[in-house]
């Protein structure tokens, strides 16, 4: 399993130790230090729909101003790639190939307990 994020995130804090209280493994892949390309994103774009992948919610949201442009799809694709702490975080890869996004611990108790 691969977690997708940025240490400095609540959401992807509380992912975290999420997993590290219950032992689970998994590798930490961070976006700022290594951001993930176009390929990558489309290939969760498979598994989950770019609203939820989009983080509309964010402080680089807000910063680069992007709700005065009401993007479409294929916008906000190109701005996921060329910026990725647009990406809604954590971003969960499990070893089958779903993908999970943000922090709920609820879902989160239902698959890895």
């Amino acid at each position: 399993m691969k977690i997708y994020g940025i240490k400095t995130c609540g959401s992807v804090k509380k992912a975290l130790k999420f997993f590290n209280d219950r032992n689970i493994k998994y590798e930490f892949h961070d976006l700022k230090k290594e951001p993930v390309g176009c390929e990558k994103i489309e290939k969760w774009l498979k598994k989950v729909d770019i609203n939820t992948l989009f983080n509309k919610r964010g402080t680089k949201y807000r910063q680069l101003k992007l709700k005065e442009y009401n993007l479409n799809e294929e916008a906000m694709l190109e701005w996921l790639c060329k910026e990725n702490l647009l990406i809604k975080r954590p971003v969960i890869e499990q070893d089958s190939g779903d993908v999970i996004v943000g922090f709920d611990e609820e879902k989160y108790k239902e698959i890895f307990e």
